[in-house]
């Protein structure tokens, strides 16, 4: 079958992508059109358990994301999905109490420090940054973020290369309700014009 080239309504033509799965779309096709979908940014935050029952508690651990959503209002449940044998990952499997701050257009440098590649530590990733321990959860929750969840997950499910862990919010406040969000489009944090 010969290859066409898409044209774009305006006439010209549309770039072509290669490496298509075996369904047609290929990763770039994927990529470039999910990154015109705008999305919240969110940190996902949960404590490790300790080692023994009297030790000291373990460390937090904290992954910005934009891939989270509200499944159900009755009972209250989230989803966040997390990359496939990520530290995040493998701590949920094992710690079912997390929790969510969404994040405000304050916050932005707090998204980028938590989504770092070859990223420092967790504990001197939350050094410094104003949060609280949530009561529920025992995950730290980000003071000036627009909303904070506290979660207990009810189901994990394997998607692609991505665990899709679904929570079942068990509270939920509003620390700087009408602060403007933080969203990222095209591959960019970004700030909504007034």
């Amino acid at each position: 079958m010969p290859k066409t080239t898409p044209v774009h309504p305006a006439g010209h033509p549309a770039p072509v992508l290669t490496t298509p799965h075996p369904e047609g779309v290929s990763n770039d096709e994927f990529r470039a059109a999910m990154s015109r979908l705008a999305a919240g940014v969110c940190l996902i935050t949960a404590q490790e358990p300790p080692l023994s029952a009297d030790g000291p508690r373990g460390e937090d651990v904290g992954m910005t994301a934009t891939a989270f959503m509200s499944v159900s209002l009755d009972p209250p449940l989230v989803l966040v999905s997390v990359r496939e044998g990520s530290r995040m990952d493998d701590l949920l499997a094992e710690q079912p109490l997390w929790a969510v701050s969404l994040l405000a257009d304050s916050q932005l440098q707090v998204a980028g420090r938590f989504s770092m590649k070859g990223r420092i530590s967790d504990r001197l990733l939350f050094e410094g940054l104003p949060c609280v321990r949530g009561a529920l959860s025992g995950a730290p929750l980000l003071t000036g973020s627009l909303a904070t969840l506290e979660c207990r997950t009810e189901s994990r499910v394997t998607a692609g290369d991505h665990t899709l862990v679904i929570g079942r919010v068990l509270g939920a406040g509003l620390p700087a309700p009408d602060a403007p969000p933080l969203t990222y489009f095209r591959g960019r944090y970004r700030h909504l014009a007034p």
